[in-house]
């Protein structure tokens, strides 16, 4: 989103809006669903309905404008003419749920992934779905190690006795992920051939996760990683939610099942990313 963090509190500020302050990234997330929904915001109704004050709107609208995502006018902000704003996802569906959605296209980009992978490399999977899929076809790849952040995918992989490591620290019981200062440093002292990440929505601005825990070790996969490849597919375009995780830039390679269009086919090429569309995958009998 447009900052990471809000500007320092005002000491002129009422001290209800100090204690109830929501995040920027919420706050502006909340704004851009808005927009989506009727084509304009009113500063004092979001201020309203968010308990800001005005002020804390105006500026977020300053930022949302300098990314192009909508106008400012007397009072609020209207969409851009000719563009389709993001929906926002709040609530991150149960794993299993997001495993049966779309499994089609998560087999073919999980089979379109496994080709990028070479005896002896050094793996890194982030959470998700889409990620735990591609995890299941490397159970009998030879030669590689992979590295974790999810207990799911470990131990899916250590049943079949493969070199698997995981990060110390907290579990994020709903994700059954591993998170927090103590894995993002251990992992931060290692390096990767390659990475693959998932995201719950990509948009011209770049890729989403709902949680802040299990982002901050994605971003390490991006800092550490010689590749980095997303793993998304085409139900998840044009959609964003609490975290945007980074910018298109940090990433090599995008594998999809739909080739994308509009502003983000515009900002994917603009930002030099490779787009793999995957084939559909075969279906045994």
């Amino acid at each position: 989103m447009a900052t990471p963090s809000d500007p320092p509190v005002s000491l002129t500020e009422p001290r209800s809006e100090v204690v109830r302050r929501m995040p920027g990234e919420l706050r502006q997330a909340h704004i851009v669903e808005q927009l989506r929904k009727s084509g304009f915001v009113s500063v004092a109704e979001v201020a309203a309905a968010l308990a800001v004050s005005e002020m804390t709107i105006r500026r977020d609208l300053i930022d949302l404008e300098a990314e192009g995502r909508l106008i400012r006018t007397h009072g609020g902000a209207i969409a851009p003419e000719g563009t389709t704003m993001p929906a926002f996802d709040r609530e991150e569906p149960a794993f299993e749920q997001r495993l049966r959605q779309n499994n089609f296209a998560k087999e073919s980009i999980a089979s379109e992934a496994l080709s990028l992978i070479s005896p002896r490399q050094t793996v890194a999977l982030d959470v998700g779905s889409s990620t735990f899929v591609l995890a299941a076809r490397l159970a009998s790849f030879p030669s590689i190690k992979v590295f974790t952040n999810s207990l799911r995918i470990a131990t899916l992989l250590g049943r079949e006795r493969r070199d698997v490591y995981l990060p110390g620290g907290e579990v994020r019981g709903d994700e059954m992920s591993m998170c927090g200062p103590t894995a993002v440093a251990q992992f931060e002292q290692l390096w990767f051939d390659i990475a693959f990440l998932g995201a719950s929505g990509l948009t011209k601005a770049g890729f989403f996760d709902y949680s802040l825990e299990d982002s901050e070790l994605k971003r390490v996969y991006l800092r550490r990683s010689s590749r980095k490849v997303l793993l998304c597919n085409a139900a998840k375009f044009n959609h964003l939610s609490l975290v945007q995780v980074a910018g298109l830039e940090t990433i090599d390679m995008l594998i999809t099942d739909q080739a994308p269009v509009g502003d983000l086919a515009v900002a994917l090429a603009e930002a030099n990313v490779e787009i793999r569309i995957a084939r559909p995958a075969s279906i045994s009998s």
